[in-house]
């Protein structure tokens, strides 16, 4: 093999060993001899092995779970909550030079901040507000994170779980209230029919002959009635009408 054909093969396959892929979404963090060197852009760059090192980094966002975690509200109610974080790296310096691993380090501290914020509400308060309360859990950890290279951009609760006898109490208490509106409605209902009723017996009582006329429809709507029975109405006036004419007698 002729010397220059050596030395091309070399250099080619040097230049495969040296050559790295930086995607659109991602940054490389380049060291040389242990030393911070700059950040990779996307395309092919030169990485000179043993004098060099680097570590990419995806700048895209990322889902994380935080697991169950099992906490007390602060009227002293144990709840299992869980969360889905969502954040990416906006310094791939900062990922990897302040902190040994980003992903273990947000989710750790997501879950402590968790624990602590439902330890300071209610169980009404972390039902009826979970939309706040996670937005709470955002901040603060999109604060402490801040340090580290990573934006925050959003906290979601999953679920909040309760103890079954507290699934009961709060199934009975639902019930009650439940029941309260209704007998609430009924009676709203009954007042309502009872202002009418009153009103149509003053109208009635204060025009003459109307009594009578009502009493006439009555007596025709019973007529046209199927059954056996027969009901035979005669007004309160017409008893006082005969009663004076006894007494003219």
């Amino acid at each position: 093999m002729e010397p220059s054909i050596f030395w091309l093969i070399v250099i080619i396959g040097l230049l495969i060993i040296c050559l790295k892929q930086i995607n659109q979404y991602e940054r490389g963090v380049k060291f040389t001899m242990g030393k911070l060197a700059g950040i990779m852009e996307p395309g092919w760059r030169i990485v000179w092995p043993i004098f060099q090192s680097y570590r990419k980094i995806d700048m895209r966002i990322k889902a994380v779970d935080v697991p169950d975690q099992k906490a007390i509200t602060r009227d002293n109610v144990s709840v299992t909550v869980n969360a889905v974080i969502y954040y990416k790296v906006f310094s791939a310096e900062k990922a990897v030079v302040e902190v040994e691993d980003f992903r273990y380090a947000i989710s750790q501290y997501a879950q402590t901040t968790m624990r602590n914020i439902v330890g300071e509400v209610t169980l009404d308060e972390l039902l009826a507000n979970r939309d706040k309360i996670a937005e709470r859990i955002r901040e603060i950890v999109d604060k402490e994170t801040d340090a580290w290279g990573l934006k925050v951009n959003g906290v979601e609760l999953k679920d909040v779980s309760l103890p079954a006898e507290m699934e009961r109490v709060i199934a009975k208490q639902a019930e009650a209230e439940r029941e309260k509106r209704a007998v609430i409605i009924n009676a709203d209902g009954e007042l309502a029919a009872a202002e009418k009723m009153a009103q149509a017996a003053g109208i009635l009582s204060a025009v003459p002959g109307a009594l009578h006329l009502r009493t006439l429809r009555s007596i025709n709507d019973l007529s046209s009635d199927k059954s056996n029975t027969v009901v035979l109405v005669t007004p309160v006036e017409a008893l006082k009408a005969l009663e004076g004419f006894v007494k003219k007698d």
